[in-house]
C-alpha cells in the first residue's frame, strides 16, 4: 500500500482527531498526563474515576484551543455494575470507542522494612518470614489485585464490542487497548511491596493473553501495555526531584538517566500506540524507565 509523503509527517501519523478514548483513573497523575496527551492529539477523551469532582476540575481546566476534548465520567473500575452502566452510557452517546487506557491502580500493602538491611525484621529467615506474614493481610492483597489486575479484565471485556465497532471507522486502523503496567511487574526485586509488583506482573500477562485471544478470534482490537518507571503520581509524589528518583525506584542500581519521566514522554508513548504511528503494534509491552530495567534484574 503506497502512502503520500505527507502521511509520514508526525502531525499526520499521530493525529487522533475524531477518535474517542476512555482513560480510567484519568483525573490525576499518569492518567491525567495520558488524557491530556490524547486530547492534545485531537481525541475526545472520557476520563473516569470514583471522585467526580476531581474529574470535573480537570475537564473544566482543559484548554480546547490546544485540541480535543476532556469529558468527566464517574466509574468505579472495581464494580461490575458501575462498569456496565458506563458501557451503556458510551454506547448510547458515541456508539463506539477507539482507545481504552486501563490506567487506574493503587500501591496497596507494603512492608517498608524489606529494603532496609539494618531493620530488625531482616535478622534471619524466621524473623523476616514472620514480619511479612504479620504485616500484610489476605484482604489487602485481594483488594489490590481487584483494582490493578481484575479491573483490566472486566473493563476491557465490557468495552470490547464498542472497541470492535470503532475499528470499522477507518480501514486497517484498529482500535487499541493500552494497559498501564509498571517496571515493578518486570523486575525481580520487590521494592518493599510484593503485592503491587506481582499484581502488575499479572497485568502484563493479561495484556499478552488478550492480544493473542482476540487475534486468534479475528477480533480487530490491538492490546498493548506501557510499563512506566519513576513518574510523578499520587502513588509517588506530585513532583519528583532528581535526588528523589532512586529512593522512589528502590532498585539495586540507580536510574541511569538520573531523573523521573515527564508527562510529555508518557503521553507521547500512549499517543504512539493509539495512533497510526503505532497501528501495527500488537501484544507488546513498552518499558519507559530511563534505563532502570537495563541495570536492575528483570524478566525482560
Amino acid at each position: 500500500m503506497a502512502f503520500s509523503p505527507q502521511s509520514y509527517r508526525p502531525s499526520v501519523s499521530s493525529d487522533l482527531t475524531g477518535r474517542i478514548a476512555v482513560v480510567t483513573g484519568g483525573g490525576t497523575g499518569i492518567g491525567l498526563m495520558i488524557a491530556q496527551g490524547l486530547a492534545a492529539a485531537g481525541a475526545k477523551v472520557y476520563i473516569t474515576g470514583r471522585r467526580l469532582e476531581v474529574l470535573e476540575k480537570v475537564a473544566v481546566g482543559w484548554d480546547k484551543q490546544i485540541g480535543g476534548e476532556i469529558v468527566p465520567l464517574q466509574m468505579d473500575v472495581t464494580d461490575k455494575t458501575s462498569i456496565a452502566k458506563t458501557k451503556e452510557l458510551l454506547a448510547e452517546k458515541e456508539g463506539r470507542i477507539h482507545v481504552l487506557v486501563n490506567n487506574a491502580g493503587q500501591v496497596g500493602p507494603a512492608s517498608p522494612f524489606l529494603g532496609n538491611p539494618q531493620a530488625p525484621e531482616n535478622k534471619d529467615a524466621e524473623t523476616l518470614g514472620a514480619a511479612l506474614f504479620n504485616n500484610e493481610s489476605l484482604e489487602g492483597w485481594a483488594d489490590l489485585y481487584k483494582i490493578n489486575s481484575a479491573s483490566i479484565f472486566f473493563v476491557t471485556t465490557a468495552f470490547l464490542g464498542l472497541l470492535a465497532k470503532g475499528s470499522q471507522d477507518v480501514q486497517d486502523f484498529w482500535s487499541s487497548v493500552i494497559n498501564i503496567t509498571s517496571i515493578s511487574g518486570v523486575i525481580r526485586v520487590a521494592q518493599d511491596h510484593f503485592c503491587y509488583n506481582s499484581a502488575k506482573a499479572a497485568a502484563s500477562h493479561l495484556t499478552k493473553m488478550f492480544a493473542t485471544e482476540l487475534a486468534v478470534k479475528s477480533i480487530p482490537v490491538r492490546v498493548n501495555a506501557i510499563a512506566p518507571g519513576v513518574y510523578a503520581s499520587e502513588m509517588t509524589v506530585p513532583e519528583v526531584a532528581p535526588e528523589q528518583v532512586d529512593a522512589i525506584g528502590k532498585g539495586l542500581q540507580p536510574v541511569p538517566m538520573k531523573r523521573a519521566g515527564t508527562g510529555q514522554e508518557m503521553a507521547g508513548t500512549v499517543v504512539y500506540l493509539a495512533s497510526r504511528a503505532g497501528g501495527y503494534v500488537n501484544g507488546q509491552e513498552i518499558v519507559i524507565d530511563g534505563g532502570y530495567v537495563a541495570v536492575n534484574p528483570s524478566t525482560v
